[in-house]
Order: structure tokens, then C-alpha cells, then sequence
């Protein structure tokens, strides 16, 4: 029997989603999943290094948000909200997105600042009905890095789910301690629990630390719109695995635990390209749900999940979805904090 997208519902009180991080990122709460006795417990993320042994290999993506949400003003003095997804080309064009472009012609330039404006080149068409219309634009500045130009004028794009507006603040707490390489327009948030003290403690106890980048976009935020499963499209996300992650792999000899969902879809689509992890840079749209079997990562560190979204069906693929949804229904019990900003499992073998 097919699952449905609405089979990975299930009811969660708006009041245990997170509006704002922790103060100590490694005090947050961490519910246990063993998936081959169904033990569930509650724990700290602070006890995660009881869970991992020495020469396991802790797989951390290092992707770094970029400030992508801008407000923007045409010569009437109407604002619109322009939200970069990634560059177009080698130019100065991006893709965008935007709640209030209708109006703005071909051509119009809107100024962000007296240095800093956004020309609209073109409109995308929606190629599919689960896909929504993206916007050619051509960013005019006078810095010489685009990514200063934003960290000036931008705001971090934080997910609809958090009501609040982004704050200055949110540069720094909607990133990893480890983020490195500027590409995302969303965290891979379960790396937000983890100290510099903490995988001090982690290096020292043997275990080995990988890193992998993937770009985390658009598809972080779409919603699964078709019942049927299968019609629903993922977004490509560009990705690398350097070679020294390579090695580290095929040297192992413990388990390799992968930090968040990202970090797991990048090691399985090359996994499933090449029959290993293997050292490239390349783009994937894999679209992970049961009765899918992962091959590529032992145990998996994982913030909780929107209902019916593509990131509660990849979990499912790797835990059971009867052993996920019981889990998640302990979790909204005990009153976890859910989604971005929010406490997190590990998932065990």
C-alpha cells in the first residue's frame, strides 16, 4: 500500500513551535530513537557524546546562511520584499522570489539604498503545479563582494513558522558555530546545538569530524501540495564533499552519524550515483520516503519536522515512520520545542 502525504500529518500546539533559540545552544532537550529496540528517552543535546563512540565519523554540513530577504522601494515609495535564491549566472543576476512583484514592470530598477539597487530582468514561469513563479533580477552595487552588500542591507530569511520578525541577532543564531561557506537561504539546523566546547569534547573522546556542503534552499520551504507522494518535486541543492570526507568514510571503522537531514541527502545521492560516498561537487533533488532504504549513514542527529513535509517522510525512510510518529507523539507530550529553533532527536541504530 502507497503512503499518502497526508499519512505524515499529525497535530502539533502552536505553542511548542520555537520563536527563539536557546541562550546555550548544547542545553537543549534531546529525544533518543534507538530503531532497533524502539527505546525512547529524554536527554540533553549535552549527553549526545554518550551516543557516539570513538572512530565514529560525526558528518557536519558547513554551509553558511546568507542575509537573502530585502526590502526593496519603487519611485511611489512602495516597498517590496525581495527574496534572493541563489545567482543565475556569472553575472550580477539571481534567482528570486517575492510576495508583491506584480506591479513592478520589466526593466523597473528598485533601490535598496543609494548604493545598492535590484533591477527586474524577468518572470519564470512555473513549469509544475507544485512549483511557484521565480524572478530574474540584476543586483546593482557598488561593493565589491555581494555578500558584504547583504550582510548591510539584508535580514536573515527565517521560516514562515516563526512569527516574529528576523533580528540582527538572528545573523549570528540562525548559524552554525562551524558554518563556513555562504550558500543557504535556510539553516541545516541541526547543527545549531553544537559548541566549539562541545566537539572539543567530541574530538577528544576519538570520534572523527567530516564536513560536507550543501546549500540548503527553496525546497527547505515549499510544502508537499499533491496527495499523491510520488507527483511531488523536489528542488535541486548544489552540494560538495571534499576528499578528506571521502577518506574519512571508506577508512572508518565505526559509525558514520550524519547532523541533519542535509548532510543525509547529500552522502545517499551520491551513495545511490556511485555506490560510495565519494569526493565531487555536484546537485541533487532526491526525494527520500518509505519504503526508500538508506544506505549511506548508521545514525542520523535530527531537529523535529513540519507535518506532511519532505523532511518527517526522509525520516521515516530511515527510522520506521510507526516508530517516527510515536516518537514525535512523545515529543508533543513531553512539550519539546519543535522546528528550527527547536530541541532534536538522535536516531540510533
Amino acid at each position: 500500500m502507497k503512503l499518502k502525504t497526508s499519512d505524515f500529518d499529525y497535530k502539533l500546539p502552536k505553542e511548542l513551535i520555537a520563536q527563539s533559540p536557546l541562550v546555550d545552544r548544547e542545553s537543549c532537550r534531546m529525544l533518543y530513537l534507538n530503531k532497533t529496540t524502539g527505546e525512547i528517552k529524554n536527554r540533553h543535546f549535552f549527553d549526545v557524546i554518550d551516543y557516539l563512540n570513538k572512530d565514529d565519523v560525526l558528518v557536519l554540513n558547513d554551509t553558511k546562511v546568507y542575509p537573502a530577504r530585502i526590502i526593496a522601494k519603487r519611485q511611489t515609495g512602495a516597498e517590496v520584499e525581495v527574496f534572493l535564491l541563489n545567482p543565475y549566472d556569472n553575472s550580477n543576476k539571481w534567482e528570486a522570489l517575492t510576495k508583491n512583484f506584480k506591479r513592478v514592470k520589466q526593466g523597473e530598477i528598485l533601490e535598496v539604498s543609494p548604493d545598492f539597487k535590484i533591477k527586474l530582468i524577468e518572470k519564470k514561469e512555473a513549469n509544475k503545479e507544485n512549483e511557484i513563479p521565480k524572478y530574474i533580477v540584476e543586483l546593482i552595487y557598488e561593493d565589491e563582494n555581494i555578500y558584504d552588500v547583504l550582510n548591510k542591507y539584508g535580514s536573515i530569511p527565517l521560516p514562515p513558522y516563526i512569527s516574529r520578525q528576523a533580528r540582527e541577532e538572528d545573523k549570528e543564531t540562525y548559524q552554525t558555530v562551524f558554518a563556513k561557506n555562504l550558500g543557504s537561504v535556510a539553516c541545516p539546523t541541526a547543527g545549531l546545538h553544537f559548541t566549539n566546547e562541545l566537539l572539543q569534547r567530541i574530538k577528544e573522546k576519538g570520534i572523527k569530524i567530516a564536513y560536507v556542503t550543501l546549500n540548503v534552499g527553496l525546497g527547505t520551504f515549499m510544502p508537499v501540495k499533491v496527495e499523491n507522494i510520488e507527483e511531488h518535486t523536489m528542488h535541486y541543492e548544489s552540494f560538495s564533499i571534499p576528499k578528506e570526507t571521502q577518506d574519512l568514510i571508506e577508512n572508518k571503522k565505526g559509525a558514520i552519524v550524519a547532523v541533519g537531514t542535509t548532510v543525509l541527502r547529500c552522502l545517499e545521492a551520491t551513495y545511490q550515483k556511485y555506490g560510495r560516498i565519494k569526493a565531487c561537487s555536484d546537485k541533487t533533488n532526491i526525494f527520500i520516503y518509505p519504503p526508500y532504504e538508506i544506505k549511506s549513514i548508521d545514525k542520523l542527529i535530527t531537529n523535529f519536522h513540519l507535518p506532511k513535509s519532505t523532511l518527517i517522510m526522509l525520516v521515516s525512510a530511515f527510522a520506521g515512520k510507526g516508530l517516527i510518529f510515536e516518537a514525535y507523539g512523545r515529543a508533543v507530550a513531553e512539550k519539546y520545542r519543535f522546528f528550527s529553533y527547536g530541541d532534536c532527536m538522535f536516531i540510533d541504530k
